[in-house]
C-alpha cells in the first residue's frame, strides 16, 4: 500500500528537477528544436528532456507503477494498469514557444481511475501546487514556504478563466449566460494547467473548457482542485476518470471553485 504523504515530497522534487531541465533549454532558444506532431501541436527539446527525466525518476521511485506520459511511445498495455503515473512533461508547449511563461510540469498518480496525488510545477515562477487524497492542497513558493489552498473565492464579482489558445463561438455564448446569471464578472486569460491551479487557490471561480484535452492535461490539477475544495467535472457534474476508456481524450469539462454553486455554473454551459 502506497503512503501518499511520504511519496509526495519525492514527486515534488522530480517536478522541480524536470522544471530545471526545461528552463535550461527555455533560456537558450537555439536549443528548442521545435517540431510538430501529426495533430500540428508543437514539440520541443524541452518536452523530451522533461519526459526522459520524469520517466526515469518515477521508475526508480516506484518500479511497480508504469508511467503514461504524453511523450510515451508505447501505450498499448495501459488498460491493464490499475495504478499508473499520468504525466505531461511540459504542459503548455505553445506557451513555451510564444514565451508567455504559462507552462508547467504535471505529474499525477492515478489509482482505479481516480487521481490520488498530483503535482503541478511552474518553472518560471518556481512554485509548486501539490495535493494527495485526504492531505489537502498546498502551494509551495520558491523559498519553500507552504500555504494551504482554498478554492472558494471571497470576492463578490466572479472571475472566469479563458484559455489563451482555445477560443471559439461557444465561449461567447457561455459568457453571455454567465452575465445573465451572475451579472458582472472578471475575465482572465491564462495558459496550461495553471488555469485549474488558479481556481484551486481561489484566484478564479470558474474555468469552462469547451474543447478537447488529454488525460495528462487534467489529472494532476484535478486532485489539487478537489483537495482545495472545488470540483473538476463534466457537463453532468461527474468527476473526470482516467485510463478507463479506449480514448485518452477528455470531453468538455468545467472547474468550479465553490461546490455550492456547481449547478449555477453548469447551467451556464448547458445547451
Amino acid at each position: 500500500m502506497l503512503n501518499l504523504s511520504e511519496l509526495l515530497p519525492s514527486v515534488i522534487a522530480i517536478g522541480e528537477q524536470a522544471g530545471a531541465a526545461i528552463m535550461s533549454i527555455y533560456n537558450q532558444p537555439e536549443q528548442w528544436d521545435v517540431q510538430h506532431k501529426t495533430d500540428t501541436s508543437p514539440l520541443t527539446a524541452a518536452d523530451l528532456a522533461s519526459h526522459q527525466l520524469i520517466e526515469q525518476a518515477l521508475q526508480q521511485l516506484t518500479p511497480q507503477i508504469p508511467v503514461l506520459s504524453e511523450e510515451s511511445e508505447d501505450m498499448s498495455q495501459r488498460r491493464q494498469w490499475s495504478s499508473l503515473w499520468v504525466v505531461d512533461p511540459l504542459d503548455g508547449t505553445k506557451e513555451f514557444v510564444t514565451r508567455t511563461d504559462d507552462f508547467v510540469v504535471c505529474i499525477a498518480l492515478v489509482v482505479d481511475g481516480k487521481p490520488v496525488l498530483g503535482v503541478v510545477y511552474a518553472p518560471v515562477a518556481e512554485v509548486t501546487y501539490a495535493a494527495f487524497v485526504g492531505g489537502g492542497a498546498w502551494l509551495i513558493s520558491r523559498d519553500g514556504q507552504k500555504s494551504a489552498l482554498s478554492s472558494v473565492s471571497v470576492t463578490g464579482t466572479p472571475t472566469v478563466l479563458l484559455s489563451r489558445n482555445h477560443k471559439g463561438g461557444k465561449e461567447g455564448q457561455v459568457l453571455d449566460k454567465i452575465t445573465a446569471r451572475f451579472g458582472d464578472f472578471t475575465a482572465l486569460n491564462v495558459g496550461s494547467a495553471l488555469k485549474m491551479c488558479r481556481v484551486a487557490e481561489g484566484v478564479a471561480d470558474f474555468y469552462p473548457r469547451l474543447g478537447p484535452t488529454m488525460e495528462w492535461d487534467t489529472a494532476a490539477a484535478q486532485i489539487i482542485v478537489e483537495e482545495a475544495g472545488g470540483v473538476l467535472v463534466d457537463i453532468n457534474g461527474h468527476a473526470l476518470q482516467y485510463n478507463v476508456r479506449d480514448t485518452l481524450t477528455n470531453g468538455e469539462f468545467f472547474v468550479i471553485g465553490d461546490k455550492a454553486l456547481q449547478a449555477d455554473w453548469l447551467a451556464c454551459v448547458s445547451e
